[in-house]
């Protein structure tokens, strides 16, 4: 047993009082139709993050106060979304302890901390949740272990490993549920892994299917071609040239001397993923090709680096995929998890789409059905010479840098206002190439991105139309962005910056309403949940290790007076 449940004495007793619901697939389905419980990631399957109750508006949301603070005492990189389950609050933190908390007052009920094995990662140690189902509390560790608690005591039910640790594995995401199965993706794609998104059983913690992000040779593609090298695209969503010598390319593939690199093609399934519970598809973005920056060593495409896909829920098969930005040589990857919604296609007519704010800087609307790309949005951040090569030396400037854009700070989205509303980093970075060969756990970009001395940077929250792709209003902040957002009936998006600062803004104009200074680094994505009757908001407050913002350890619960 490699973990152990700690219960602070007297406090037991309270948890199993409680007695906290099992939440079931149809209470799933149903979780963005009410704004009790915060029942997963995203709030809902489709991750809208919209709180469907106008209790807290933009009439009265100067009246919001702090009603109670819950204090891990971990610091690290605090990245999590609280779940809420019937009156109870289940954290996750830096080091993958969980922490069940009374929704109510704050007070601890029980509190586990995993026996982290080998960690190797390359973004802070971070974990951002859980998931619920049944009687269980799901978490993946940084150790790549999958374990189930109870959620009553904390006690281990059962744990499985997901992949080796010392290859380069790591896990940072919250599960999501597909019916019975949990759907999990993995981290690691700086350290040359094979990426892949996985179904365990629930009950047993048993491997149901395992979908690699990185086909095998001559693996039949959804395009109808084979492998990872696809077609060699000249450019991104057939509008910006990438600036490929795509015969020397197809030249190196022939010669068979990178015949493997798929076997170290990256890949990684960073955040959450996104259900249709209607037709029972997983939509999953796609991190980085391996090494980074070094093209060289993987000719071709890439295959389905960079992507947004579309998975078989039962049987974990390929049904589309889509790849943003092919050969990626800037890290430039897909993480922001998709949102699901409806929108107008070109003619008009509303249909379920896909939504992805990218680290291009650009939001991008898809047909659910097919994976087609419905429209791009304006840039949300500066582009400046975009897509030109990394180099030695130096290095090439180009905008947006490597952390975007859209990092992997999940978007909101409000059906009422037609708006998404992602958070945004400008960053100015030099992309420096260095060919250096693959080493088992060590760390592979195949150069540096490096910020550039005495550049400004900043951030800003943007909101934009999913019918027409135009930004309809932007509020800057004074450093980069990451971290989410939350909407809400009201009429307010919620949203934290590196500097401490908890903000509302009003979702149809972008002025602030109000702000809460948190002590350290709000960079994790809010969330909402009730409390007999009476709206609540909360986020973590405690830095992040990407843009090295102050770190604390609190989770920082808000209603109104």
């Amino acid at each position: 047993m490699k973990g152990k449940a700690l219960v602070a004495a007297g406090l037991l007793l309270g948890a199993t009082q409680m007695a906290a619901a099992a939440t079931d697939w149809n209470a799933l389905v149903h979780a963005g139709n009410q704004s009790q419980d915060w029942l997963t990631y995203g709030g809902d399957l489709g991750q809208q993050r919209f709180v469907p109750n106008a209790e807290i508006n933009t009439g009265n949301v100067r009246n919001l106060r702090l009603k109670w603070i819950f204090q891990t005492g971990v610091i690290g990189s605090f990245e999590n979304t609280p779940i809420v389950e019937d009156g109870v609050m289940y954290v996750t933190t830096p080091y993958n302890h969980v922490f069940a908390v009374d929704a109510r007052s704050g007070r601890q009920l029980w509190h586990y901390q995993h026996k982290l094995g080998t960690t190797i990662f390359c973004c802070g140690p971070n974990n951002r949740g859980v998931a619920v189902y049944g009687d269980n509390v799901y978490m993946a560790t940084l150790d790549t272990m999958l374990i189930a608690l109870n959620k009553k005591t904390g006690e281990l039910v059962w744990e499985t490993e997901i992949a080796d640790p010392e290859m380069g594995y790591s896990e940072t995401l919250a599960p999501v549920i597909y019916k019975d199965k949990l759907i999990v993706g993995i981290s690691g794609a700086e350290y040359g892994i094979r990426g892949f998104v996985s179904a365990y059983d629930t009950k047993s913690g048993k491997l149901v299917w395992r979908w690699h992000t990185i086909p095998a040779p001559g693996e039949a593609q959804s395009d109808g071609t084979k492998g990872w090298e696809g077609v060699f695209a000249e450019k991104a969503d057939g509008i910006n040239n990438l600036h490929r010598d795509v015969a020397a390319e197809k030249a190196a593939v022939e010669s068979g001397k990178y015949k493997d690199s798929w076997k170290f093609g990256g890949g990684s399934n960073w955040m959450s993923n996104s259900i249709d519970p209607k037709t029972g598809i997983v939509f999953a973005t796609l991190g980085n090709p391996s090494p980074d920056l070094d093209g060289s060593l993987r000719p071709g495409d890439n295959r389905w680096s960079d992507s947004l896909v579309a998975l078989n829920g039962d049987t974990g098969e390929l049904v589309w995929a889509y790849q943003y930005v092919p050969h990626d040589v800037w890290d430039l990857d897909s993480v922001s998890p998709p949102i699901l919604a409806e929108a107008k296609d070109k003619s008009g007519k509303m249909v379920p789409v896909v939504i992805h704010g990218g680290k291009t800087g650009w939001v991008y609307v898809h047909d659910r059905k097919t994976g087609k790309l419905i429209r791009r949005s304006d840039p949300m951040v500066p582009h400046e010479n975009l897509f030109a090569l990394p180099t030695e030396g130096q290095g090439t400037r180009m905008l947006p840098g490597a952390n975007g854009g859209v990092e992997w700070s999940p978007g909101a989205f409000n059906a009422g206002t037609r708006l998404v509303y992602y958070i945004n980093l400008h960053q100015p970075m030099h992309y420096e190439v260095k060919s250096v060969p693959w080493k088992k756990g060590k760390l592979w970009l195949g150069g540096a991105f490096k910020v550039i001395p005495g550049e400004k940077q900043w951030g800003n929250v943007t909101a934009v139309n999913v019918d027409t792709g135009k930004i309809v209003w932007q509020h800057k902040t004074e450093q980069p962005m990451i971290g989410g957002a939350l909407a809400t009936a009201g009429g307010l998006v919620f949203t934290g910056e590196g500097n401490g600062q908890f903000i509302a803004l009003d979702a149809a104009t972008g002025k602030k309403l109000w702000q809460f200074q948190g002590g350290a680094g709000v960079n994790s994505a809010p969330m909402a949940f009730e409390v007999d009757g009476k709206l609540h908001i909360a986020v973590a407050a405690g830095g992040n290790f990407q843009l090295n913002f102050k770190r604390g350890d609190a989770i920082l619960v808000f209603a109104l007076d």
